[in-house]
């Protein structure tokens, strides 16, 4: 039997996924949290076949859950389940240590392939992100845009930024100082040779970075 740990603050995914599973006999939902502590404490309480994790999660972002329950338990595979585009955030992900990475509007067949094959002990992976994994062991870096330089926080403050967020706003949401966001903020640009906020949002948009 594959028991799952379900983390995703949207109570309308979580049911997705049980129905999804109701037809499916040797796998089941064994737990679900709504946010990353709720999540991190049930993690550290059981033992889980996977872990299905949304990356906008209330208080603190996926990322550095999927970071943190990768530090803890090295061997649980973690099904990075997500409303962001594939070229948003699968390939950080990945670096950070997910075992696959699937949309929110994939197939339900997709998700139930998806968990059986990182139960398995393998990666899932679309042809897009593959042939995107491929180009970095190859060194091929003619396609790396510029937001890939980024680091996980500065990534984080460039999105915020182009929500239309102050930095007061975008520190209580990453639960890090106004100053903190500044220094960001600072070498993000410096990065990506953007030095204004509408140069910053204009680039996301052109990307297709922004839901």
């Amino acid at each position: 039997m594959i028991r799952l740990l379900i983390i995703d603050d949207h109570s309308v995914v979580r049911q997705g996924i049980r129905q999804i599973l109701a037809d499916i006999a040797d796998i089941v939902v064994g737990a679900e949290a709504t946010n990353a502590t709720d999540g991190l404490e049930r993690a550290r309480a059981e033992q889980w076949d996977a872990v299905i994790l949304d990356l906008n999660l209330p208080g603190t972002h996926g990322m550095d859950l999927l970071k943190q329950l990768r530090k803890e338990q090295e061997t649980i595979p973690i099904l990075v389940l997500s409303m962001h585009t594939e070229d948003q955030f699968a390939l950080r992900a990945i670096r950070a240590g997910a075992s696959g990475y699937l949309t929110k509007n994939s197939a339900p067949d997709d998700f139930v392939n998806a968990v059986r094959t990182v139960v398995s002990g393998r990666h899932y992976v679309t042809a897009w992100l593959a042939d995107r994994l491929a180009r970095e062991v190859t060194g091929d870096d003619a396609s790396k845009a510029a937001h890939e330089q980024l680091s996980d926080r500065e990534y984080q403050v460039m999105m915020h930024i182009a929500s239309g967020k102050s930095l007061k706003e975008i520190a209580g949401e990453m639960n890090i100082s106004p100053k903190t966001v500044g220094t960001y903020r600072g070498r993000l640009a410096e990065k990506m040779k953007l030095t204004t906020d509408a140069e910053l949002t204009a680039y996301v948009f052109r990307h297709h970075l922004l839901d």
